[in-house]
């Protein structure tokens, strides 16, 4: 029986998954509990920046923020995607080529999008 629990790759990975999220939950749990929770005016200070928040923190941010965040990951995946391809280029043939040229395609025409939209624009 133990050699089927080995070679069972799903258990060996469940077993880890709750064991890390059984660590993650003591530490916070020893955070809460343990941590110090007398608030001064040194502690709420603004931390390192030297200067005053204008503005509370749960007030929304523009959407542009959050659109070139959302870009610039689509395209560093593109990067991520690329590097593996351009060193088994002479393995994967005309069919690769294929495939990576319909790929750099669609986000072309997503990156028309985003400039026809003025997305990049900062105004």
């Amino acid at each position: 029986m133990p050699d089927v629990l080995h070679n069972n790759s799903l258990i060996v990975f469940l077993i880890l998954t709750a064991g890390v999220a059984a660590v993650v939950g003591l530490f916070v749990a020893l955070t809460i509990f343990l941590g110090p929770k007398k608030p001064n005016e040194i502690k709420d200070a603004p931390f390192e920046s030297g200067f005053v928040s204008k503005t509370d923190a749960t007030q929304p941010f523009p959407i542009k923020y959050y659109l070139v965040a959302i870009l610039f990951v689509v395209f560093d995946i593109e990067v991520a995607f690329l590097y593996p391809w351009a060193v088994s280029f002479r393995e994967i043939g005309a069919i690769g080529l294929t495939s990576m040229v319909v790929f750099i395609a669609i986000l072309a025409v997503g990156l028309y999008y985003a400039v026809k939209k003025r997305v990049l624009e900062w105004k």
